[in-house]
């Protein structure tokens, strides 16, 4: 790994969407070809996204896209027919390469990878700004819950915490899932991160009460703030927003709640998108305030490793 310097400061981007997807014809979508249906899909989703990047690219040099963001949420139902949408790696590749040298950013995506036969990884792929692959990062912690049925689909990743070395920093990049975990952000840090970055699937179900709504939500949020001020870095959340069927009704689905954010190393938030709408976030990220704030807030310093051993395993000492 080749940790980069830093810019003093860079202008982000944070591109939140909605699925192309016409809830309102989903019956009729549905009962099509899948492979029909998914390639008209995912090149109106790819033109969407690729429009955004343009005019995201005209403020920001660092253009972050949200979790899987070329396909709609398959994960809702098992079936084996959906890792159909693997099979566009390749092409996916080659769009948003082109994408990040006709625009001259630096761009984080999240596609759905085959690696092999029978073998799926959910993989951040990082673009630099002349189209070349910076780096690779696969999706560590894969939750497995109703209509998140994420282990159906995904092998955990193999490629550890290692930030992605660019030419505005280095990428602390994690999925999802990955932000509940303190030790994924605390390792991406000790590896010498200068941002943390989370691509997003997460929302509500319909049936949820309002005041449960409100506390994931807020847990969402506070954890990954958390993660910012223990760590002293920036971080960025780019979340899907919009209602999803689940494949088999439309009355079942997720409803993707936004908020994406960006907020700073002592977990000031800088910017946040709204929880229903299509959105550019903008923020400007001062890599200056990580040596600052670690400098009056030293918490690396003075951890106690030498009694960490309780981390390696599964629950408690025994």
């Amino acid at each position: 790994m080749s940790i980069t310097k830093p810019l003093n400061e860079i202008n982000i981007a944070l591109i939140q969407q909605s699925y192309v997807f016409d809830s309102n014809n989903f019956e009729t979508q549905n009962n099509e070809n899948l492979e029909t249906w998914q390639i008209e899909l995912s090149i109106k989703m790819k033109e969407k996204t690729k429009k955004a990047i343009i005019e995201a690219s005209k403020q920001a040099e660092l253009i972050l896209l949200q979790e899987l963001h070329t396909t709609q949420y398959f994960c809702q139902k098992e079936d084996t027919k959906y890792f159909e949408f693997a099979r566009d790696f390749e092409d996916n590749i080659s769009f948003f390469s082109s994408i990040a040298k006709e625009c001259n950013v630096v761009l984080v995506s999240s596609l759905f990878e085959q690696r092999a036969p029978g073998l799926y990884h959910n993989t951040a792929v990082v673009f630099e700004k002349d189209g070349s692959i910076a780096g690779k990062y696969r999706k560590m912690h894969i939750p497995d819950d109703p209509q998140f049925y994420e282990k159906f689909y995904f092998t955990q990743g193999d490629l550890g915490f290692n930030p992605i070395p660019t030419s505005i920093g280095n990428l602390g990049v994690l999925v999802c899932w990955d932000q509940w975990f303190p030790e994924a952000a605390r390792i991406m840090a000790l590896n010498g991160a200068d941002i943390l970055i989370y691509p997003t699937a997460i929302g509500w179900f319909d049936s949820d009460e309002l005041d449960e709504k409100k506390r994931q939500l807020e847990a969402w949020q506070t954890i990954q703030r958390g993660h910012a001020i223990a760590n002293g870095l920036p971080l960025a959340s780019i979340n899907r927003v919009g209602f999803e069927p689940d494949f088999e009704t439309q009355d079942r689905g997720i409803r993707f709640f936004g908020n994406s954010f960006v907020c700073g190393p002592q977990g000031e938030i800088l910017a946040q998108a709204s929880n229903d709408k299509d959105e550019i976030l903008y923020a400007k990220i001062d890599f200056k305030r990580t040596k600052a704030v670690r400098d009056i807030w030293p918490f690396l310093r003075d951890r106690r490793i030498e009694h960490y051993d309780t981390l390696l395993k599964l629950h408690g000492s025994k």
